[in-house]
């Protein structure tokens, strides 16, 4: 009697490891997870500093991070200073007409004076 538990216990220990050994592991398949455009970027640029160490590093990294991003338009106060800081030196009037302009276009170019 004691032999026919061990064997069943035996049998049943070998079916179920088999069961569990026939299903892969879920790491294995799912798909890799593509880069996003800022990670993808990182990557470019990292690859392009090879050589480079230090604070020539540093700033070619800098750079390279900023040179592919689109320019964000610029807020309404971020406008009003800039236009706020090309008026320097016109008042009244003139200064009115010229504040009026500058926020309705594209502030970050340049105005003439």
């Amino acid at each position: 009697m004691k032999l026919a538990i061990a064997t069943a216990f035996t049998l049943v220990l070998f079916a179920a490891g088999t069961v569990f050994a026939a299903d892969p592991p879920a790491s294995t398949t799912a798909p890799a997870k593509a880069p996003n455009a800022q990670q993808q970027k990182m990557k470019d640029c990292n690859a392009q500093a090879t050589g480079k160490t230090g604070d020539e590093r540093k700033a070619f990294m800098s750079t390279c991070l900023k040179a592919a991003e689109p320019a964000k338009p610029m807020t309404q106060q971020e406008k009003m200073t800039a236009c706020n800081a090309k008026a320097t030196g016109k008042t009244g009037d003139d200064r009115k007409a010229f504040m009026s302009q500058c926020l309705k276009s594209d502030a970050s170019a340049p105005a003439s004076h």
